[in-house]
This record gives structure tokens, sequence and C-alpha cells, in this order.
């Protein structure tokens, strides 16, 4: 049976390797052409020709580039239906004052002004055509207490859920739903320094929550913070109204 995401579109960012790479293969597996972008051109070349889609070598922080890349994948794939905003770095341990500056700022340029730019991009598109998508990567070290000492990463993750939340009330008149998701705690490069007993979430969680996501049938959880591991797409779905009626799955400060 046909998938209902069948011959549409994606582009992800930060698909090159790790969970970007599995957004990717999963989307590709439900049919959909998927543009991949990354900055390291060997990886995202893999990853692309595995998904049978268009690699794009890509700076999200580079505002031109950015252009270009959407335009091309438009280009070549046909007009996108889902952005993956999902291209995201750390920063290497050191205590805030001590950290070197321009290693700090470009964190927070690649994880907030580079899912700015991407969003950017693709809107005016989407609004033109009646409708679109967008998932941005965001993490729960912007809200647990104690989940990390990197200030640089932390602040970014903390502003890209705020800023998901705006822009999907921005988007509400349009149809264009956004999401703002946490992966969990999956093996990467990027979590190669925590113990082998954190609490590490399966690698197939975010996937299966953006294919989930991209289908549509949570289209009225836009603006809210999903958590790959412990919000199942199948159990959130019978609970939206509960959600939406208690502002659950939102980030508030309850005084």
């Amino acid at each position: 049976m046909p998938s209902e995401l069948e011959g549409r579109v994606a582009l992800v960012t930060g698909g090159g390797r790790g969970i970007g790479r599995n957004i990717a293969l999963e989307l590709a597996d439900a049919g959909m052409r998927v543009a991949v972008a990354a900055r390291s051109r060997g990886q995202v070349e893999e990853t692309a020709a595995e998904a049978g889609g268009l690699a794009l070598e890509l700076d999200v922080t580079d505002r031109a580039a950015v252009q270009a890349a959407v335009v091309r994948a438009e280009a070549e794939l046909g007009p996108l239906d889902l952005l993956c905003a999902n291209a995201g770095v750390s920063q290497s341990e050191s205590r805030a004052w001590e950290a070197d500056l321009g290693e700090w700022w470009r964190v927070v340029e690649v994880n907030l002004l580079g899912a700015h730019l991407c969003c950017s991009a693709v809107i005016p598109g989407m609004i033109e055509r009646g409708g679109g998508r967008i998932v941005i990567t965001g993490s729960g070290s912007s809200y647990l207490p104690g989940l990390s000492t990197n200030t640089a990463y932390c602040a970014s993750k903390a502003a890209v859920g705020r800023y998901g939340e705006i822009l999907a009330r921005e988007l509400e008149p349009y149809s264009i739903p956004v999401f703002v998701i946490s992966p969990g705690l999956v093996r990467t490069e990027m979590t190669g320094g925590f113990s082998d007993d954190a609490p590490w979430t399966p690698p197939e969680c975010a996937p299966r929550l953006v294919r989930a996501l991209a289908g549509g049938s949570l289209d009225r959880l836009s603006g809210r913070y999903i958590h790959a591991e412990h919000d199942d797409p199948d159990e959130l779905a019978p609970r939206i109204d509960e959600v939406l009626g208690d502002d659950l799955n939102a980030i508030r400060l309850r005084r």
C-alpha cells in the first residue's frame, strides 16, 4: 500500500550523519524525495545516495547558500512539503567565562540562526502553495536542570524552542504547522562524552516521529514540543484534545 508521503519532497539539514541521516533515510523509506544538506560533502553524498535523493553541501549560517540550496532542491525534486531543520553543533566543554568566544557564538549561529534562515527560505513558497510543514530539532537540555553545562548549546536550544512556538503562531493562518522535537539522548559523535549507562534513546524514535509529523495526523499540535521517546505518535494522536486543553507539551514558567 502506498504511503501518504509518496512523492512528497523534504529537505533535511544536518543530514550527513547521526540523527539527520536517520531521518533522511526514514523519509525516503516512506516514499518522500529527500534533499540532504550538510557541510561535510562526503557524508551528505553518501546519505543522499542511500536515500535516492539530492546531496547539498551547505552551511546553514550562510543566508545566500541556504536560499540557493532551497532553489536547487525545488528545481530538482519539486516544491518542498517538509523542512526538517536539524543541523546543530555543540562546543567543547568549558566554563562559560573561559570558552572560546568564536566557538561559543558559532554554536548559537548554527543552532538558532541556521534554523531561522532555513525556515525563512522555505516559508514564502509554502505560503504561496497553501501549505507545508516544518520540524525543528530542539533538545531536552533547553530546560532540564543539570543535564548539561554547555552554555552555548543549552541557550541556543532554549531559544529554538521559543522560536518554533512563535513561528507556529505566525504561520497558523497559512496552514503551515511547526513542531520542535527532542530526539532524546541518541548515540552520535556529539554525545560521545556521555557514559554508557546514560538514559540513551533508541535511534529510531526521532525518525519515526518526524515521519508521523510529516504525514499530518498531529498537525493540531503545531507549536508544541514533542519528545521522540516519550511522545509516541500512535499514543499522542488520541490525546491531542487533552494536550491542547491542559497546555501540555509546552515549556512554561509555573508561578
